[in-house]
């Protein structure tokens, strides 16, 4: 069974960073695309960053220049560097990735960032 794992969640003040990591067990094949989305309390969740197979990356205009997604193709891991965090960005973040034509998502780990 294919399963997406994040770890690296937690409390951190603001100015503070934080790494995030998305690993894929229990299939022979590589991560395609893949991205980073969050759900904070009373909102939509949204998409943070995306990567590619090709490592084109996207990031919501909200973290450009804060956050930075990135892989490592061999050990089927996907992380996102969260720097210079605020308040807002707190919320449950989500990993999702494109494996062998099918869709997985995570189970979520909380952010979040004190003031």
């Amino acid at each position: 069974q294919v399963q997406l794992v994040e770890s690296g969640g937690g409390l951190v003040q603001a100015g503070g960073s934080l790494r995030l990591s998305c690993a894929a067990s229990g299939s022979t094949f590589l991560i395609n695309d893949a991205g980073w989305h969050r759900q904070a309390p009373g909102k939509q969740r949204e998409l943070v960053a995306g990567i590619s197979k090709f490592e084109s990356t996207n990031y919501a205009d909200s973290v450009k220049g804060r956050f930075t997604i990135s892989r490592d193709n061999a050990k089927k891991v996907v992380f996102l560097q969260m720097d210079s965090l605020k308040p807002e960005d707190t919320a449950v973040y989500y990993c999702n990735a494109l494996l062998g034509g099918r869709d997985y998502w995570g189970q979520g780990t909380q952010v979040t960032v004190s003031s």
